[in-house]
């Protein structure tokens, strides 16, 4: 089976990750605030500067230490099909997030995205991925399954990881546009100013080893946990 991309031109995978990383795009992101709206909740995130303290001590570590190092040593698995490289990883990306809401937003999300990617692109190693996945009970990452995409679409890895990174930040912000008393130019530059760090992160996240990954912030994950049973709620996770 081969793992050549379907298309292969600059212009096209750059079209590609722009599609996969808008809001349009049916993954099912748009219903999650990734543990954001139980830290609202909890009043530790109430305002534009607790907003970027969280973007800054919590969303980049976390990419920094987790999403993309995840992504990064998927998108070489891939290349390398590497079945059983791809199983751990998935594993571990589920292991990583201590809050049953977090694995299953990001079980769900990966599963959209790995089903697109076999159904809009019509790929074999998508298809091929898809198939070990069931077989296997690999867990879904969101992660994972966007370096599939890039892979799909024929990204270098670099391009990915910007990729992952923004989608990420990007959604965050727009969750909390829903939830906080915040609007669209505060929202802007905060995610300007964490883009503009991201090269930092990406950088850093392509030379993490495996056994290096990982990420926690109790804090995050007691408010994830708390906000399951929450008396209301705007988000899913």
């Amino acid at each position: 089976m081969s793992s050549a991309p379907a298309i292969n031109t600059d212009a096209a995978w750059m079209a590609g990750l722009l599609q996969a990383g808008d809001s349009f795009y049916p993954t099912g992101s748009y219903a999650h605030s990734f543990g954001l709206e139980g830290l609202v909740q909890e009043g530790v995130v109430r305002d534009r500067a607790t907003l970027r303290d969280y973007i800054f001590l919590s969303a980049l570590p976390a990419l920094r230490h987790a999403e993309l190092p995840l992504a990064a040593h998927a998108w070489r698995a891939l290349g390398e099909t590497d079945w059983a490289r791809l199983g751990e990883l998935c594993t571990l990306s589920s292991a990583l997030k201590t809050a049953r809401e977090a694995r299953a937003a990001s079980e769900q999300i990966g599963r959209q995205r790995a089903e697109l990617a076999a159904t809009l692109r019509a790929h074999p190693l998508a298809a091929e991925f898809l198939r070990r996945a069931a077989a296997g009970y690999w867990p879904h990452s969101a992660a994972i399954s966007a370096a599939l995409e890039g892979r799909v679409l024929g990204a270098p890895l670099a391009a990915v990881l910007a990729g992952v990174g923004y989608a990420t930040l990007a959604s965050l912000l727009s969750a909390a546009m829903k939830i906080l008393r915040l609007g669209q130019n505060a929202s802007q530059s905060i995610l300007t100013e964490a883009l503009a760090a991201l090269p930092e992160h990406i950088a850093a996240a392509e030379a993490t080893a495996v056994e290096d990954i990982g990420w926690f912030n109790p804090w995050l994950d007691i408010a994830a946990a708390r906000h399951e049973t929450a008396d209301a709620r705007m988000f899913i996770s």
